[in-house]
């Protein structure tokens, strides 16, 4: 789903000039359609953390980068566990039909 600007600083809590800074951070990153900076859920989540970090933990920005890139690296590696999971399991499959039909044959 996508977010309009003016609807994710309402949803987010955020003023533009803090919405602007995290932009310029890098902690968060917009989409851009018909020339607009459009958001989705998962930016809005981002957005929600981030101000749950610097204001109820008191993370100051280079830990709130530090910590966003940890989960960023946490998040690709997940992905690509499920994808070597995945691949396993295919193998596995393709494997266990090969293995019945070579059965078969003696």
């Amino acid at each position: 789903m996508i977010i309009t600007k003016l609807e994710f600083l309402e949803r987010a809590r955020l003023d533009r000039e803090t919405l602007e800074v995290w932009i310029e951070e890098e902690w968060l990153l917009p989409s851009r359609a018909a020339n607009e900076l459009v958001f989705t859920e998962m930016d809005l989540a981002r957005a929600k953390l981030i101000r749950d970090l610097k204001h109820d933990m008191r993370v100051n920005d280079e830990g709130v980068g530090v910590i966003l890139n940890l989960l960023d690296q946490i998040h690709g590696l997940r992905k690509v566990m499920a994808d070597l999971l995945r691949s396993a399991h295919e193998q596995s499959a393709r494997d266990d039909v090969s293995s019945k039909g070579q059965e078969g044959d003696k």
